[in-house]
């Protein structure tokens, strides 16, 4: 891995207000261009916006399809890789993706594996991804993802250095979700000796539902590098060092994904 630089969104993002929201992520892509960031990672649903009723049928999106278009558009514009979110839509199945588009007209797409107890609209995904770029390796997961131990150890073993895990939340303060990230969200980063990086939705989303942001960045010792605890629109950037990743790589009683023994844990898997 080297030294990168990182933009971190926190955004409102309407149900249904495609353009006003793809407006949205073409204002803040070229804030984050910029300011020399190589990525910027979006909450999860934040060009259709979030909603898990029988309406996602209507703004769900096919990829490829005019919205990958525009995103790929102005990830090759502001050469900057953009991981953004939406309902998408595959014969009468939606799934809750995140697609990732570099500078190079590539697009790539990561499907919800886990929807959540009240997604019951959403389909399952069945493959996890690991992208590569100059800087390192990388894997996406969305929101209540992060809450499956397995899934951030199979993106280590696959080598990432990091793993984006952007959320479409809701409900309680900024300072309350953010407590709750700890619980979880910082046992991924030093567990698997990885940089964990999450965002937020925030405002209401016309649907009933009201989103209290949070950006933050957790290193590979499982510590918060930056945080950004507020329930408004902005930019987290964060400058990630690849020494710190070294660092903790390279010492024999921090780094635990070598000393792992699944010869033992395949006899427990169910």
């Amino acid at each position: 891995m080297k030294n990168v630089r990182i933009a971190v969104a926190i955004m409102n993002s309407p149900f249904g207000q495609i353009e006003h929201n793809l407006n949205q992520i073409a204002a803040l892509a070229k804030e984050a261009s910029q300011k020399k960031a190589a990525l910027i990672c979006f909450p999860e649903m934040n060009i259709t916006g979030y909603h898990n009723g029988q309406d996602i049928y209507n703004i769900a999106q096919p990829i490829p399809g005019p919205v990958t278009e525009q995103i790929s558009f102005l990830s090759k514009s502001y050469q900057i890789t953009i991981i953004s979110g939406l309902a998408e839509t595959d014969s009468e199945k939606i799934f809750m993706t995140q697609i990732i588009s570099k500078p190079d007209g590539s697009i790539s797409k990561y499907r919800k594996i886990h929807p959540g107890p009240s997604e019951f609209n959403i389909s399952a995904g069945d493959s996890i991804i690991i992208e590569k770029e100059q800087w390192g390796t990388y894997g996406v997961q969305l929101c209540y993802d992060s809450h499956f131990p397995e899934l951030s150890t199979i993106m280590a073993i696959q080598g990432v250095d990091m793993i984006f895990i952007p959320h479409a939340s809701p409900h309680g303060t900024s300072e309350n979700k953010y407590n709750s990230w700890m619980r979880h969200l910082t046992a991924r980063a030093y567990d698997n000796s990885v940089y964990i990086v999450a965002c937020n939705q925030t405002g209401k989303n016309h649907k009933g539902l009201t989103f209290p942001g949070i950006a933050l960045v957790i290193d590979p010792s499982g510590y918060v590098v930056e945080k950004m605890v507020k329930d408004k629109e902005g930019l987290l950037f964060v400058d990630i060092k690849s020494d710190c990743l070294t660092n903790v790589r390279n010492h024999r009683m921090k780094y635990f994904l070598p000393n792992r023994r699944p010869e033992i844990y395949r006899s427990m898997i169910v």
